[in-house]
C-alpha cells in the first residue's frame, strides 16, 4: 500500500500525459511512413502551410525546438525536396523557410492522416477540441511558470 496517494501512478498527470503523446506519435509515424515523413518532419510542415516563408526562428518558437534539434529535421526535409532555405535580401542573417510545390501537393493527403488521428481518438469535435484548448492553456501556464523561475534563478 503507498504511503503517499499522489505518488501512484493513475494519480500522474504527467504520465498520462507521456502514454497519451507516444499513443498518438505511434499513430501518426503508421501513417506517415507512406509519405517517407517522421512527426517532427510533419509538425515542421504544419508550422510552413500555416504560414509559408517564415524565419527558421521562428519555427523554433512555434514548435519549441532548439537549432540542434530543428536543424537535421530541415536538413532531411531540403534532401526530400519539401522545403528550400533563403536568405532575405534585407537581412542576410534571416534564414527563411520555403515549401516547395512537392510539399503544397503533400498537403491534403497529410491533412487526411491528421483526420484519421482525430477519428482514432473516438473524441467529439466539441471533446476534441476542448481538450486541445485546456493541453495548450496548461503548456501556455507550465512555459510561464518555467519562464519566471528561470528569471528568478
Amino acid at each position: 500500500m503507498p504511503q503517499f496517494e499522489n505518488l501512484k501512478l493513475d494519480r500522474q498527470l504527467c504520465f498520462a500525459l507521456y502514454s497519451a503523446t507516444n499513443s498518438i506519435t505511434r499513430m501518426y509515424r503508421g501513417l506517415l511512413d507512406e509519405y517517407d515523413l517522421t512527426y517532427p518532419q510533419y509538425l515542421v510542415l504544419v508550422v510552413l502551410w500555416e504560414k509559408d516563408g517564415i524565419a527558421i526562428k521562428e519555427v523554433m518558437k512555434r514548435l519549441n525546438l532548439d537549432s540542434g534539434t530543428l536543424s537535421p529535421i530541415i536538413k532531411r526535409l531540403q534532401i526530400a525536396g519539401l522545403v528550400e532555405k533563403v536568405r532575405t535580401d534585407k537581412d542576410e542573417r534571416i534564414v527563411r523557410l520555403l515549401l516547395t510545390d512537392k510539399a503544397r501537393k503533400l498537403q491534403p493527403m497529410i491533412a487526411d492522416v491528421q483526420n484519421q488521428v482525430a477519428c482514432q481518438t473516438e473524441l467529439s469535435s466539441e471533446e476534441f477540441f476542448e481538450l486541445l484548448d485546456r493541453l495548450n492553456q496548461l503548456a501556455a501556464s507550465l512555459n510561464n511558470t518555467e519562464a519566471k523561475q528561470s528569471v528568478a534563478s
